[in-house]
Order: structure tokens, then sequence, then C-alpha cells
């Protein structure tokens, strides 16, 4: 619902304008706001004239004029003047927060309605009616993105996303828990994958620059019509969660780009143990120290080459030579040897997937 300081804004703006002078009430006869301290018609009056059904009416210098949500009135308006202005006025400020009631309402009932669509609470028949009471198009391209964001930047993370994709343009945000802000992200027909790729980068940059957040962003695949919002929803929380476990360094993770970390974040864990021992035995590879696992994954990442990696590594080339054959003594695997090499990857992909699920 709309708040009084709202409605004391708007009435303000107008009295700033007009001069004209507006005492909002409730249907009680209670004073909620005014532009100054004014003259009170009475609580009978005001009762009377909220029980009625009566457009307007005037008491002296009083013009009363009902605001309603539909067919309830919400407060009762009282322009105060002894000219046609003041019943000018009052009708300008009763058709200014009519307005202003009915924009809060789409925008509340808008943020109900995604939640419920993420969350797989809507009948098909139910989706259509809403998002057309809504104003929402049905079919038009979209993807689901979801910003994790800490518990206590929640709030701002949202006003700035907000800011950054507005409803006017077919993009929606909404929240289903305090970790992340979710963004329904209208796409263009020639939109593909590399924008939205650019758009989840801007995301990252711009919670950084703008609010010193350290966020993730994760996005589902493209999807055609509304009732499909929520597939792409649950993909990008998958993606969020796999880039989390298996791609820490990465910012963004996109669901059509998880690799091989999408298969074994949906193996059963025990599965996975069987596996890790298969090939490690007793040692596990949480007990590699720091140096290894550095060692590992930087001759991975330049697909293993000695001479790259040494040089990355800032160690003579006789060092990493070293520590590869210290790993092939503790694993029996030489990761020189793309065999071997494919895996240890795996396998310590396979350990961080065990790691994380102990860790929860």
């Amino acid at each position: 619902m709309i708040s009084i300081q709202t409605i004391k804004t708007s009435i303000d703006d107008l009295h700033n304008i007009t001069r004209a002078e507006i005492a909002i009430y409730d249907p009680n006869g209670t004073v909620q706001t005014s532009t100054s301290e004014l003259e009170h018609p009475g609580v009978k009056v005001i009762c009377d004239f909220a029980q009625s059904s009566a457009d307007s009416q005037a008491k002296g210098d009083h013009h009363l004029f009902g605001i309603y949500d539909g067919d309830e009135i919400l407060y009762v308006l009282d322009s105060i003047g002894k000219d046609e202005n003041a019943y000018m006025f009052g009708r300008v400020a009763v058709s200014n927060i009519e307005h202003l009631v009915q924009a809060y309402k789409e925008k509340f009932d808008r943020g109900g309605f995604f939640q419920n669509l993420l969350m797989d609470n809507l009948l098909l028949v139910d989706i259509y009616n809403r998002a057309k009471k809504l104003h929402i198009d049905i079919q038009v391209p979209r993807v689901a993105m979801l910003v994790e964001t800490l518990p206590e930047q929640n709030s701002i993370g949202g006003e700035l996303l907000a800011s950054m994709f507005s409803p006017q343009n077919g993009d929606y945000t909404t929240a289903v828990d305090e970790n992340g802000i979710i963004l329904i992200k209208k796409l263009e027909p020639d939109q593909d994958y590399d924008d939205i790729r650019h758009i989840a980068d801007t995301i990252v940059d711009m919670m950084n620059s703008e609010a010193m957040m350290n966020v993730r962003v994760s996005y589902g695949t493209i999807v055609q019509e509304l009732k499909d919002v929520s597939k792409s929803y649950k993909e990008a929380m998958m993606a969020l969660e796999v880039g989390r476990i298996f791609y820490n360094e990465s910012r963004v993770a996109a669901y059509n780009n998880l690799g091989i970390g999408r298969l074994i974040y949906q193996l059963p864990e025990n599965l996975c143990e069987m596996y890790v021992e298969e090939i490690f035995g007793d040692e596990s590879p949480i007990d590699f120290d720091e140096e290894t696992i550095n060692t590992v994954n930087t001759f991975f990442e330049n697909s293993l080459n000695i001479s790259e990696t040494s040089r990355q590594l800032y160690v003579h080339r006789n060092t990493l030579v070293y520590r590869i054959e210290k790993l092939q003594k503790q694993t029996g695997l030489d990761i020189r040897v793309f065999d071997d090499a494919l895996t240890l990857k795996i396998a310590l992909m396979v350990g961080d997937y065990i790691s994380y699920q102990r860790s929860r």
C-alpha cells in the first residue's frame, strides 16, 4: 500500500505550485497528513461523507472528495478554499493520488506474481489471467538472472538493480530469500547468450563500483513464454551453486556453460566418494597442500605447457618438473600425459564437490 509520506509529498508539491490547502483523513475522520495546520471540518462530517455514495461534497470552505481503490474508499481529501480553484485543485490531487495508489498496487502485485511464478505456485490459467491484468507480456523472450548478495546488502542491491532495469522496459526484479535478488530480463529477438553475459558482467561491475558489493551473478536459458520463466530461474540457481563449487574464481555462471561441473553436481555423493577412493586410495585430494593445488591448476590452465606454467609460477622449469614427479609418486598419475591429467582434473572436481556437500 502507498505510504502516507508519499501522499504528503504529492500534496506538498501541489501546494508549492498552486498554494492549495489540502488535508487527508482516513474514513474514521482521523487526519493523516496536511499541507499545514488546517481547520478540521469535524469527525462526523468526514465519517458521513465516507459512508455516503457521493463523489464529492462541499461544506462551507471544505470540498470533500473520496480517494478510492476500486470500490473501497481509502481516504477522504479536503481541499479548503472559497473559490472554484479549491474544487479544481482537489480534483487534481485526488486524480494524482489514485494513480499513485494504482501504481504502487501494481508494483506490489507484480512482485507477488513473479514470486509465485518462480516458485511454481500458479496454475497455467492463473498465469495468463493475472499477467493480463498486470499488463505483463506473455510471449516475449526472457531470461532469469540471479544476483547473490550478502544478507545485509540485499536491500541496497535490490534498489541498485531496480534502478538499472525498470518495468517500463519489461524487466522485473524480485526476491525469494535474503541472499539474492532475481532479475527477470526481457530480451530483444536478436539478443543471444553473448548479450546476456555482457549484461551479467555489467551488473557485477556496477554493483562493485557503485556500492562496493562483491556479488555473483548466474543465469538460466532463454525462454520464449512467461510460464517457462520458473524453469530459467531453477537453471540459474543450479548455475550459481555449480559455479560456487567448481568455478569459484569466476563471478558469473551461465547454465549453458557449466561443462563437466553440471554432471558431477548431479551425481550421488556415495558414487563420488567411490570414484575418489578409486583414484587416490587412502590419500584424499583435500589433503593436498596449497602449493600442489596451485601448481596443478596453473598447469591445466596452460594446456599442460611446462614452460608457460613455470613462467607464471615464477619457478625454474626443473622445479616444476620436480613437483609434477612428486605428485606422480603420490597419486600414480603423470599429469604431463593427457589421460592422467584428465583423470586428476575430474577427481579434483569431484573432491571439491564432496567437500562442499560435507560443509553444508
